[in-house]
């Protein structure tokens, strides 16, 4: 690996890590200030502009992130698919393509994080941290909600690679990378079986829709991946005849 690959490494993980402390920072902060007298302040405040003392203001949070968070990772796993299959090299460096790639997993993940966040303290329906990060044990609609915490886990585990590629080489990390369309799934099937949502026209559009994007995409990945391993062995006879 060059010495600017090795930079650019060592600039990319400085950031994350950059980014996790500022984060916590901001977390750590939020609860000291929340517990402080000024807590109560804006407690009153907020309660006045958004009513955020409603027993389903933390729900109406929860589900747009859960949506928001099932967009993200939908562009995520198309925009990868888009990636490989090399649609975006006329238009845009390939560095760039890939960089957006990872933002867009990481802002996935955050959305994900929220709506798991805000429903441990969500009154209207209440989840342990437990209900949460076990498969299969929530008080509501255990199958489907264990679904989607795996497909959290997925997720998780592909978007880490980025940050480790170095170290597990790359026919591993493509490998793992794998996983992304059983994350995908296990959401999108998370998300229509367990969102209250799912009943709307409209969000069933957006299921559907988004599913078949991502059907034709991995078709056309296949298939160029199929023409390509064919061709290969032609184009290798032909530089054997011309040597």
């Amino acid at each position: 690996m060059s010495d600017s690959h090795m930079f650019d490494l060592y600039l990319k993980t400085a950031i994350f890590v950059l980014v996790g402390i500022f984060a916590m920072t901001l977390i750590a902060v939020a609860v000291v200030v929340l517990n402080s007298p000024l807590g109560g302040v804006l407690d009153r405040a907020m309660n006045s502009l958004l009513a955020i003392d409603s027993v389903q203001a933390l729900w109406y949070i929860t589900r747009a992130a859960g949506l928001v968070a099932y967009l993200l990772l939908w562009l995520s796993t198309a925009w990868g698919l888009a990636v490989t299959s090399k649609i975006f090299d006329p238009l845009l460096h390939r560095a760039f393509t890939y960089d957006m790639h990872q933002f867009i997993s990481l802002l996935a993940m955050g959305f994900t994080f929220l709506h798991v966040a805000v429903l441990v303290g969500d009154r209207y329906l209440p989840f342990s941290l437990a209900d949460l990060l076990i498969p299969f044990i929530a008080p509501y609609r255990p199958l489907w909600v264990g679904v989607g915490v795996i497909g959290l886990y997925l997720t998780c585990l592909v978007t880490v690679t980025f940050y480790i590629r170095k170290w597990i080489g790359q026919k591993t990390f493509r490998v793992i990378h794998l996983a992304s369309f059983l994350a995908y799934a296990g959401v999108t099937v998370h998300g229509l079986m367990a969102g209250t949502d799912s009943p709307l026209w409209t969000v069933q559009l957006m299921y559907i829709g988004t599913a078949l994007v991502i059907v034709f995409l991995t078709i056309y990945w296949i298939m160029l991946g199929s023409l390509k391993r064919l061709e290969a062995p032609a184009l290798q006879k032909t530089i054997d005849s011309r040597r």
